[in-house]
């Protein structure tokens, strides 16, 4: 192997067991071919040569048979110790991991019960504060309420109050009125009785100058005269007197009535005015003591607040920290998982090439009917040759060193199948996305249909929402949610509650409709292949390689 990568027409190097096979003694002048392509066929460049005998060739043949089987068990024991050791660092990280990742689960497990506990008691004081407004808004009804009766009946007791003064001048006026008017009936009293005093004066003036014969029925007449005008007098003053009297005794009682009608309203007006001052100082006081009740509430609900605001900081802190955590270890992870894969993958290719090899020993033990021997055992890595010797007829025997290459190759079948306008377009090998493809010419909505990944005896399904329509030629990505894209509707959509879609040798997705019926269906299948060169040429060299063995 030490030489295999090594251009062709060039030595192998000194030291390696080809060079010893190449050059048995120091006055050989052998030497490899300027052009040699597939196999490392060389001849000696000159005829003569001091170790031409079988016994030389014999010797060198089992030197180098020698120093191979002493080199195969170091190889196969540094290829246990290694596997060993990978297995045990991952077996100690993926505990260490999980030790640390259920202690950030605990811390973030309790964050999120104070947070909820918070919450609660914010929602708790929320609604007493809801219930103190509204009582406070209750009150501020009832209190304007008041205050319009308040002001309905100060309205009443002015009005009332002007009605009074009204009537009191009112009552002045007729007063005065009454008294002029007696002033006048006094002084027509006394104009009459000047008059009466004047004509007396005259009649009696002309009562001397009349005969006394005729002087009797003056007097008489006159004395008749004057008690008849006195009479007249007397009954239109007293007529006079009496309507007065009436009206104004009338008035007089309408006035006390409407003084007591109004002073019984001032008065209950006044009550329900002393009334409605208490009940607005009572509802005052309690204003006044809810408006200190809610500015505690607020302050406290304002400390709340910020030490909700505080608590969520820390939380959501917390939970990058944790996240960034989770992401250092899942990457730690995966980089473990994908170099334990290529080693895993490594390993199935050499176990089948060995496979491979043994049956075809097995095979050709068979038909040959040979017992095995520990010398037939050939030793298979990635690239791995075979070495065959050719025994000639005849005196000289030529020892041909050949190469032949056997390659494992991983091959990735896929197979896609679809019933209706939606097909499944593309599987991420990796797990991070599904993509779907709406190829007919009409939107497809795609409330109640589920998209089922199944790797093994695992599941997972993802539900599309009720509002979701695929829009005619459009593509649709369900992304998973570590794989750093943005949700971006409807083209981008990511699966929240799924890290990965999943990756392994047998991956089915299935694209159900409402009623269960499988809309489209897409797999993939990793297959690891063997491909070996020269079949028929490698059977002929191991079967000469143990005629060579039988004759040594």
């Amino acid at each position: 192997a030490e030489w295999r990568a090594l251009r062709p027409g060039s030595s192998p190097p000194r030291g390696s067991p080809a060079c010893r096979r190449s050059r048995s003694c120091s006055s050989s002048t052998t030497g490899w071919p300027p052009t040699s392509t597939r196999s490392a066929v060389w001849s000696p460049r000159t005829a003569s040569c001091s170790c031409r005998s079988a016994s030389a060739r014999s010797c060198g043949a089992a030197r180098s048979a020698a120093s191979k089987r002493s080199t195969r068990p170091s190889w196969r024991t540094r290829c246990a110790l290694g596997d060993s050791q990978q297995r045990l660092i991952l077996l100690s990280l993926s505990l260490s991991l999980g030790h640390r990742y259920a202690k950030k689960d605990a811390d973030l497990s309790s964050s999120q019960a104070r947070l909820k506990e918070a919450e609660a008691l914010l929602n708790c004081k929320e609604a007493a504060l809801n219930t103190a407004v509204s009582e406070r808004k209750a009150l501020e009804s009832t209190l304007t309420d008041l205050q319009l009766h308040v002001q309905e009946l100060e309205g009443g007791r002015s009005s009332a109050k002007k009605q009074l003064s009204d009537e009191t001048l009112l009552r002045v006026d007729l007063e005065n009125r009454c008294q002029s008017l007696m002033e006048e009936l006094d002084f027509r009293k006394n104009m009459f009785e000047e008059e009466i005093k004047d004509t007396r004066h005259r009649h009696e003036t002309r009562l001397v100058e009349v005969d006394s014969g005729r002087q009797m029925d003056y007097e008489f007449k006159l004395a008749a005269a004057l008690a008849d005008m006195r009479q007249q007098h007397d009954e239109q003053v007293q007529l006079y007197k009496d309507e007065m009297e009436q009206t104004y005794m009338a008035k007089l009682e309408n006035v006390r009535l409407s003084s007591e009608m109004n002073s019984s309203s001032a008065s209950m007006a006044r009550e329900e005015l002393h009334e409605s001052t208490l009940r607005v100082e009572s509802l005052s006081a309690q204003l006044t003591n809810l408006q200190k009740e809610a500015r505690a509430w607020q302050d406290q609900i304002r400390e709340l607040e910020a030490a909700l605001s505080r608590e969520k900081d820390l939380s959501r802190r917390l939970l990058a920290e944790k996240e960034r955590e989770i992401a250092e270890i899942r990457a730690k992870m995966q980089q473990q998982l994908d170099e334990y894969e290529q080693l895993l993958d490594v390993k199935l290719a050499l176990d089948m090439e060995i496979n491979a090899y043994r049956k075809l020993l097995e095979g050709e033990e068979e038909r040959l009917k040979l017992s095995p021997s520990p010398s037939a055992r050939v030793t298979v890595s990635r690239a791995s040759s075979s070495r065959s010797v050719r025994t000639a007829r005849g005196k000289r025997k030529r020892v041909d060193v050949e190469e032949s290459e056997t390659s494992s190759s991983i091959s990735i079948a896929h197979s896609a199948s679809a019933t209706g306008s939606v097909c499944i377009d593309e599987l991420d090998v990796d797990g991070k996305f599904i993509r779907l493809h709406n190829s007919s010419e009409q939107d497809q909505p795609m409330a109640g249909f589920q998209l089922t990944r199944t790797i093994g005896d695992v599941s997972a399904t993802y539900k599309f929402t009720a509002k979701y329509v695929l829009k005619a030629g459009q593509k649709v990505t369900i992304w998973a949610s570590n794989a750093g894209v943005s949700s971006s509707p409807p083209a981008d959509l990511i699966w929240k509650s799924q890290s990965s879609w999943g990756s392994g040798e047998n991956v089915k997705v299935l694209l159900l409709s409402p009623g269960g019926e499988e809309v489209a269906v897409r797999s993939t299948v990793f297959r690891t292949a063997v491909e070996e060169e020269d079949e028929e040429e490698q059977e002929a060299e191991v079967i000469e390689e143990r005629f060579f063995h039988q004759q040594v």
